[in-house]
């Protein structure tokens, strides 16, 4: 039924002023609007709708990422821009903050400005 249908993301912020600068100006997505409720982004194809909120607890897990062709690459772009590698204890992390999976692809870590946590994947089948 929806296997046709574009997907719409949508990422938790409470500074909207805050999140354009991290997710427009470090990452580069394209911004589409800015109203009361959110900041709507393109991100590939896919559109991405930073949505105000009052109050924000991040989650423990990873609420958007990105399939990458240069992970490394990619990651040391960040690095650059002075956006901080996450760390987890247990699951094995390179000198980098990559982490290898059993299958091969590789996945690092960072947060947006809310502390929502954001992943990069680069998929070994690929």
């Amino acid at each position: 039924m929806l296997d046709k249908a574009s997907l719409v993301a949508f990422v938790p912020s409470t500074d909207l002023d805050r999140s354009e600068g991290f997710y427009v100006g470090t990452l580069g997505l394209e911004r589409i609007e800015v109203n009361p409720f959110a900041l709507v982004l393109r991100a590939g194809g896919t559109m991405l709708r930073v949505t105000r909120v009052g109050d924000l607890r991040p989650q423990p897990f990873t609420v958007l990422g990105w399939d990458v062709p240069d992970l490394r690459g990619t990651l040391a772009e960040l690095v650059a821009r002075d956006v901080p590698v996450l760390r987890f204890d247990g699951i094995g992390q390179d000198e980098t903050g990559v982490w290898t999976t059993p299958g091969g692809d590789l996945v690092a870590w960072f947060a947006d400005p809310d502390g929502n946590t954001l992943s990069l994947t680069q998929f070994a089948s690929h």
